[in-house]
């Protein structure tokens, strides 16, 4: 036998008038239910904005917020000092170096060979000094004979024992063996002059050599590497960059109207765009001397043309005052908020 369907009950379904009218309210209390449900939704709505907007309010009475930041660092250029074919290049792209690790070698051939002929003219100079003081010490014997035989034939001459030609060839002769003297002396500081020149020259191209061997000038990560074994280069051609990974900090470009309160020192929470949910705490290290406009390619000019406010933005410098986080490192360019607390 089939089961009798369910059906609504009907007032005349109930014996007594009581039972019938709490039916009645039965019915109606689902349709009461919808109606007010949506006001009890509004009013839910309404307190959760208030709540958030005077957390809002709160919270940026007493902080700025700005996500015009950057990591920043040092990223060193390797140039070489030298021309010259390139023979050796010892590291990749993104490879970790030392401070002194050797990147990149020139062909020295060129540069050795310079050293070389710096030593041979030093060498050959350091003989001529040798040369110098030997005819000084020979001007110096004859300049002594000269004199003493000068000074024999004086008295000779007094006493008409010589004649007037002997004196006269004797006291030239000694008046020479003088010059000779003095110019022998003076031959020598020359010789010992240019011998501190050759010496120059020899540590000069010992120097020049030494440029053939490129080495890194700092320890960080090679990035922008453009150099390859074979290629010619020049003096002061960009080869790649050195990116220091022990010193980084954030600029963050906050308009000039949130600078009232801001000062050095002031606490900085740091969010960086690579690790969501890190948050990087830090401080206020400086203040920018002028707005980045000031530093364009074309800084605007508002004697000229019409003039139209803008607001401008200046660099504050946030720097990391713990120790770096190798889980989450910092990379150079890294888009960043920044949150200063002006409490």
């Amino acid at each position: 036998m089939k089961q009798a369907q369910k059906r609504a009950p009907n007032l005349r379904d109930f014996s007594s008038p009581v039972e019938a009218e709490s039916a009645a309210k039965i019915r109606k209390r689902p349709s009461a239910i919808r109606r007010t449900l949506p006001y009890g939704i509004l009013a839910l709505v309404i307190v959760a904005g208030l709540t958030f907007g005077t957390q809002t309010v709160v919270f940026y009475l007493h902080h700025v917020e700005t996500d015009d930041a950057q990591i920043e660092g040092h990223i060193d250029p390797v140039l070489p000092k030298v021309p010259g074919y390139v023979n050796d290049v010892l590291v990749r792209d993104n490879e970790k170096v030392a401070a002194g690790q050797v990147l990149v070698r020139i062909d020295s051939r060129d540069f050795q060979a310079r050293v070389n002929m710096a030593e041979a003219a030093l060498d050959s100079t350091e003989a001529a000094v040798t040369v110098a003081h030997a005819n000084v010490e020979a001007a110096q014997s004859k300049r002594t004979k000269t004199a003493a035989d000068l000074g024999r034939y004086g008295p000779l001459w007094n006493q008409h024992v010589i004649s007037p030609q002997e004196y006269d060839a004797a006291k030239a002769a000694a008046d020479a063996a003088a010059a000779e003297y003095q110019a022998a002396t003076r031959q020598i500081t020359a010789v010992e002059a240019q011998v501190a020149q050759r010496q120059a020259d020899l540590e000069y191209a010992k120097l020049q050599l030494s440029y053939t061997t490129v080495n890194t000038p700092v320890a960080g990560f090679v990035s922008k590497k453009s150099v390859e074994i074979g290629q010619f280069v020049e003096a002061g051609q960009p080869l790649m960059a050195i990116v220091q990974d022990n010193d980084v900090w954030v600029v963050a470009n906050f308009k000039e109207t949130q600078l009232r309160s801001m000062h050095v020192g002031q606490a900085v929470e740091v969010s960086v765009d690579a690790y969501p949910g890190r948050t990087f705490h830090a401080r206020v290290d400086s203040i920018g001397a002028a707005t980045g406009a000031k530093f364009a390619l074309l800084p605007p000019d508002n004697a000229t043309g019409n003039f139209v406010k803008v607001v401008q933005r200046v660099p504050v410098k946030i720097v990391f005052p713990e120790d770096p986080d190798l889980e989450h490192p910092l990379r150079v360019g890294m888009n960043v908020v920044a949150v200063v607390d002006l409490g």
